[in-house]
């Protein structure tokens, strides 16, 4: 078995290796991405997981900037009003910035990612050749498959046509032209179908080798979401049938906590982006920067806590939405209120009247104070003062990222079945209800696509962009007009970012 510690630590030394900075061109440095080298031993077939695990390492340590980017766009999340990052801002009112460096950064992070993939996938090869488990590699190049697949699906509902890569060398990019989006969504399709046999049979939370890896169930998902941004339903349902009848996934009772410190390495998760301080006060961890998410000001129960910069909130209107359905769990975890947000919202005659439980204190007992930024803060993204490990004192120290998880994928099923599509496991009323029932509402008969539309609305805001996905693949743009803003179909896609057309001349063909 590889540790949680081993893979964290090893985690430390492949970013620091390999990292560059937001400006910098990831063309200038292609040394840094084909990271095997002539004194490699590869007859050594007990290191043939280190390529797999600096692939790894290199996928779990996303830049703060690449969710925000990915995420912001979608009537679920505003972006904090005031501070330097106005071009954030105003790509959220679809008004973009070739320029902003947080385009190009996003492009160069997950390119970078996929070319260490590769790189993994070449390395096992050779190990391989020099007498190492087939079997055994096979499995890892399908990992290596599947995270390279979810990157290069993120950058596709990023920027549509994307690169196909094709070797570790980022040189094969120069005379290279973008495949469209849909030839994009197919090939990761095909590699899920590549991968899926060659993958454990196993929850990610089962793994002993590599705790939380990719499974089959992963690639699954994976395959899901391609086929569903190319509305094939039957695809979607026929993946989705397979996970929820292998019977190894579940939904958290407790959707507070999911999205906490007893949430890592769920049942309900099928992907999530791993990080750990090992349970000491001090010394070496791994944590993602949440504090882009957090409140700008808070009193936390325990003193010391740092809080964040506030730039990244639910929507007004998603939460009148939640307050309509008279939602209370999803509600409550989702959003951290400020008093001046809930005066806000009671400006509306509609709202005048609030539930009790209302308040800019979180049922952890964290007091969130007014700050200029914004109104509220993103629950999905915030970990109570009393769950950091004593002696730490960053916002969201410790706690994990999800990526994927189970509700999602029965949301898709149910959406697939109201859409004609057969599938086993479920029903599309079993399906919605279950999620439903966890959030405390009463179960629906004869579910219709709208309400499924409804309650994944309700149940994945903020979470990867996945509203904002959803209505540009269902063109229904009237739904990102809001708020002031107007949204319309030539504003699907980010533009290419300026400093990767000056030096990539497919982009510009």
């Amino acid at each position: 078995m590889k540790p949680i510690r081993y893979i964290i630590h090893f985690i430390v030394v492949a970013a620091f290796l390999v990292a560059v900075p937001a400006c910098h061109d990831l063309l200038d440095e292609p040394a840094e991405n084909r990271v095997f080298t002539e004194e490699t031993d590869y007859t050594i077939s007990g290191n043939m997981i280190l390529p797999l695990l600096g692939a790894y390492a290199e996928f779990q340590s996303r830049g703060w900037e690449d969710h925000p980017l990915i995420a912001v766009r979608g009537d679920d999340v505003n972006p904090g009003g005031l501070g330097d990052q106005q071009d954030f801002a105003e790509t959220s009112k679809y008004n973009y910035n070739r320029g902003y460096w947080m385009y190009n950064s996003l492009w160069q992070n997950m390119y970078k990612d996929i070319f260490a993939a590769h790189s993994a996938m070449e390395q096992v090869e050779i190990y391989v050749q020099n007498g190492a488990s087939a079997t055994l590699g096979n499995q890892y190049i399908a990992e290596a498959r599947v995270l390279r697949g979810w990157l290069l699906f993120q950058l596709s509902r990023v920027w549509g046509d994307v690169f196909i890569t094709t070797s570790s060398d980022p040189a094969d990019l120069l005379p290279m032209r973008p495949a469209s989006k849909n030839d994009v969504m197919r090939h990761i399709s095909d590699e899920m179908d590549l991968a899926i046999n060659n993958l454990p049979d196993l929850h990610p939370n089962q793994r002993t080798d590599i705790k939380g890896g990719v499974t089959r169930y992963t690639a699954l998902a994976l395959k899901a979401l391609a086929n569903l941004e190319l509305q094939d339903y039957p695809a979607v349902a026929g993946a989705t049938s397979q996970i929820i009848s292998s019977g190894k996934f579940r939904l958290e009772a407790d959707f507070y906590q999911l999205f906490k410190i007893p949430g890592k390495l769920n049942d309900e998760n099928i992907l999530e982006l791993q990080f750990s301080d090992f349970g000491q006060g001090a010394g070496t961890q791994i944590s993602h920067l949440f504090d882009f998410y957090g409140p700008v000001g808070w009193t936390p129960k325990v003193a010391g806590i740092g809080g964040g910069w506030g730039f990244y909130e639910p929507s007004m209107k998603w939460i009148k939405f939640m307050l309509d359905r008279g939602e209370r769990t999803r509600l409550e975890t989702s959003v951290l209120f400020t008093n001046r947000g809930i005066d806000e919202i009671k400006k509306d005659p509609a709202y005048a009247t609030l539930p009790a439980w209302v308040s800019n204190v979180t049922p952890s007992g964290d007091i969130i104070n007014d700050y200029a930024r914004a109104l509220f803060s993103s629950g999905k993204h915030y970990l109570p003062s009393d769950q950091i490990t004593p002696g730490r004192t960053g916002y969201g120290n410790n706690m994990n990222f999800t990526v994927i998880r189970y509700a999602e994928i029965l949301l898709m099923h149910a959406e697939a079945l109201t859409r004609g599509a057969s599938g086993t496991g479920m029903t599309a009323d079993q399906a919605v209800n279950a999620v439903r029932a966890r959030a405390g509402l009463a179960p629906l008969s004869n579910v219709t696509t709208q309400q499924v539309m409804d309650e994944k609305f309700a149940e994945l805001a903020m979470e990867w962009g996945i509203r904002y996905y959803d209505m540009v693949r269902l063109q229904r743009y009237s739904d990102l007009s809001y708020e002031g803003r107007t949204f319309s179909a030539d504003k699907i896609y980010l533009p290419y970012p300026q400093n990767q057309l000056d030096q990539l001349p497919g982009l510009s063909n």
